[in-house]
């Protein structure tokens, strides 16, 4: 006899998924086309077939704790070949956009990162904290006036806004955000726990498959319509890596050595002194690194605003991400080319507002689609430890 099972629909999830850009989530209607052209679903139990069916009826609980919907690297065959028109690539990329709202933590920044009308405050909250800095920590003259703003000073980033200053905001700011994201991450993870099968390979394999797995972004490749953002999302991927060597080398051979020889703990001198210039190897690093994640921001961009229907993931957080990228990676160049210029408000000015991206880009990581690059990480991982693999 057939067992009955009672539907009872989260009729918020389905608004939000189509809020998210899964607006065609309705027009389903179960042919199985998507499962059958994704190269990249596995062949038992394919999605986005059953994802389509769970957000249809609002299955919250099994959706969120399903990670097939990480499996999917938005190739968008599945929307290209949809007789229905309900481009399953996007409302799958909706799903994951509720996932990083639900395991937010505190939740609000969650809600606030989903919302386009929360964008003013999300920039001033940097704004507020980076003029507070500058007020309180930038040198003066005997007379009360900023330093930075006398005429004839060289321009110097250290008087605007002094690196000591930036270091404990980079440093005790990304230490809580990364605490607040590690509980989100956690939470994720028990939630994959109660899928179905028991690890075959331990979690530290896994994990390293799957980065080598990203290193190459071998699944990209085997996209269909949309295998030219795999060269996209490389460059900005490898960009951003980049940026963290460069940002990392100057905090381990300049920060960490002055800061130890203040203290009287280490008899030691920085191994280079700021400013950076040509041909340094770390200002090579970190111009490719600046040239790389606008080149790679301008492909992503150029191919959504050419070709939305094909590429898919047109939602608010997908854009969002991506210009905060960009213009972290722009305003970072000009930093440094307008310290070449000799005009020294243009170059504080540029200055600031880098600093501003680069905040927003970190601080809120845990709640925009930055946040896709830890929860991949772990649902591939846990999929990994399962061999569930795709059919290719």
């Amino acid at each position: 006899m057939a067992s009955v099972q009672v539907v009872n629909p989260d009729m918020g999830l389905i608004r939000e998924v189509k809020n998210a850009g899964g607006e065609t989530v309705n027009k389903c209607f179960q042919c199985a086309t998507c499962s059958t052209i994704c190269k990249l679903s596995p062949a038992e139990k394919p999605f986005p077939r059953k994802e389509m069916l769970l957000a249809q009826w609002g299955q919250r609980d099994r959706l969120v704790a399903d990670p097939d919907i990480w499996l999917c690297h938005q190739c968008n065959d599945c929307s290209t070949h949809c007789p229905r028109g309900a481009r399953p690539g996007d409302v799958l990329a909706a799903i994951r956009s509720y996932i990083y709202k639900s395991f937010a933590f505190p939740s609000f920044m969650g809600k606030a990162l989903a919302n386009p009308s929360a964008l003013p405050v999300l920039f001033l909250v940097p704004v507020i904290i980076l003029f507070a800095c500058i007020y309180t920590f930038a040198p003066r003259t005997q007379d009360g006036s900023f330093l930075f703003m006398q005429a004839g000073q060289i321009i110097d980033y250290n008087i605007f806004l002094p690196h000591s200053t930036v270091d404990a905001l980079f440093v005790i700011g990304n230490i809580i955000i990364f605490l607040f994201a590690a509980i989100g991450f956690r939470r994720f993870w028990l939630t994959l726990q109660y899928s179905n099968g028991q690890p075959t390979i331990s979690f530290t394999k896994g994990l390293w498959l799957t980065f080598k797995e990203f290193l190459a972004h071998s699944k990209f490749q085997q996209c269909g319509e949309n295998k030219p953002r795999a060269y996209g999302h490389m460059i900005l991927f490898f960009g951003f890596v980049g940026a963290m060597i460069t940002t990392g080398s100057v905090f381990a051979f300049v920060f960490i050595p002055h800061y130890l020889h203040l203290l009287g703990l280490e008899n030691l001198e920085p191994y280079f002194s700021l400013p950076i210039d040509f041909p340094h190897p770390v200002k090579i690093l970190g111009a490719l690194s600046g040239i790389a994640l606008i080149t790679g921001g301008i492909l992503l961009l150029v191919r959504r605003w050419t070709n939305r229907d094909n590429v898919g993931a047109n939602g608010y957080t997908d854009y969002f991400f991506l210009y905060v990228m960009f213009f972290t990676g722009l305003s970072g160049i000009l930093s440094w080319l307008t310290r070449l210029s000799g005009i020294p408000m243009l170059a504080y000015t540029n200055y600031f507002i880098h600093l501003v991206f680069v905040f927003v880009l970190l601080w809120y990581m845990p709640y925009s689609k930055f946040a896709h690059m830890f929860y991949r990480t772990l649902a591939l991982t846990y999929c990994r430890q399962r061999g569930r693999e795709s059919r290719a």
